[in-house]
């Protein structure tokens, strides 16, 4: 019984103390993504977004008496270090939710210790179906391959093409994905005369392509990023290859365009941001990425721009002493948030996001919204 109990009064304490460093002006939230490594790439614009939405919000006042702080840690997108920075986070009183980490393997090792702890996490990238079954305490902001895939699938059938060989990375992600995608298509009748998983950080494709090529595909259809994609685009049209390519949103990436090439134009793609939306706020977003950060920012930057801001908007929420439960409550009652990857809601039981996919076609050099 003591045993329990103590547990119960060091919870019971760091509440107390998280009140009282919100009460002082002092409130932080904790930030896991890759700075180095294979994927730092994709942490540098999770961070850059989350500056800039933090720098918008403070100069907002919206939180009256206080400013937030985001505390970055570099997880390396390595587990190990994912659960020890979820320690570090978890420890710090002055954090009241975290966002992240990129993957699923990440993010769902250091949400068992934000399940424990009661720390709500929010990841703007994590879609394996069993992240947000860990525990209340998760959340997301990305639609999963639960919804992609079949998405993919539907458009190839409206496409009137009925046989595809897939070309997948071999990662929680990829084999997610792949199987949603495996199960939609025998849904529709349709078939897949092959697939083929590679090890991240492949860039020779030209195997795959030729044993792929051997079955004669109606299309490819490739979920993967942007990195291995350009690689496989260039080297099918070296192949002379002319068999259609769907692709999954991570090819959404301007250096996509840069890095394929000619070898870019007739993909297909959907995504939930559009960078040339008219939108207000998603040109003052796009618009203000560009003049900081001299980029274009991709679906992944909008990703965690909008991750970032749902959660500033839940501590508003939770103010004026934001707690990690009030914390919690708030993102779980997100209704309707106006995001530059469009609204976001969060469903009252399962904490699955409702989005809108967008259909796109590469076309000259530039994604192109198809109607």
């Amino acid at each position: 019984m003591i045993r329990k109990f103590i547990p119960a009064l060091l919870g019971l304490a760091l509440g107390l103390v998280a009140t009282v460093a919100g009460a002082q002006g002092k409130i932080a939230i904790g930030y896991q993504l890759p700075l180095t490594g294979d994927t730092s790439q994709y942490g540098i614009m999770f961070k850059n977004s989350a500056q800039m939405a933090l720098e918008e919000f403070n100069k907002s006042g919206k939180l009256k008496g206080a400013t937030v702080e985001i505390k970055f840690e570099d997880s390396k997108s390595d587990a190990k270090e994912g659960v020890n920075i979820a320690k570090k986070f978890s420890d710090d009183p002055s954090i009241v939710g975290v966002i992240g980490d990129f993957n699923s393997t990440v993010s769902m090792a250091a949400g068992q210790v934000y399940a424990q702890q009661k720390m709500p996490q929010l990841s703007q990238t994590a879609s394996h179906p069993d992240f947000l079954k860990i525990s209340d305490w998760q959340f997301r902001n990305i639609t999963t391959m639960a919804i992609e895939s079949p998405f993919i699938a539907k458009w190839l059938d409206q496409d009137k093409l009925k046989k595809y060989a897939v070309v997948a990375i071999q990662n929680d992600w990829g084999q997610t994905a792949v199987q949603n995608f495996t199960d939609a298509v025998k849904k529709n009748g349709d078939e897949i005369v092959d697939t083929e998983f590679f090890n991240p950080g492949n860039r020779d494709f030209r195997s795959i392509l030729t044993k792929i090529s051997r079955n004669k595909p109606d299309a490819i259809v490739l979920f993967m990023f942007y990195e291995e994609s350009s690689s496989l685009l260039q080297q099918r049209v070296q192949m002379n290859i002319k068999t259609p390519v769907y692709s999954a949103s991570p090819s959404y990436e301007p250096k996509l365009l840069q890095l394929a090439g000619p070898a870019a134009n007739g993909v297909f793609l959907p995504t939930t941001f559009v960078a040339d939306n008219p939108d207000p706020k998603v040109k003052a977003f796009v618009d203000g990425y560009r003049k900081r950060y001299g980029a274009e920012p991709s679906m992944f930057a909008a990703q965690a721009y909008d991750a970032t801001n749902i959660m500033l908007n839940a501590v508003v929420a939770a103010g004026p002493n934001p707690t990690r439960q009030k914390v919690r409550d708030a993102l779980a009652a997100t209704r309707n948030f106006a995001g530059v990857t469009g609204d976001t809601t969060f469903d009252p039981k399962t904490r699955e996001p409702s989005k809108t996919l967008t259909r796109m076609e590469i076309v000259d050099g530039k994604f192109k919204v198809l109607r």
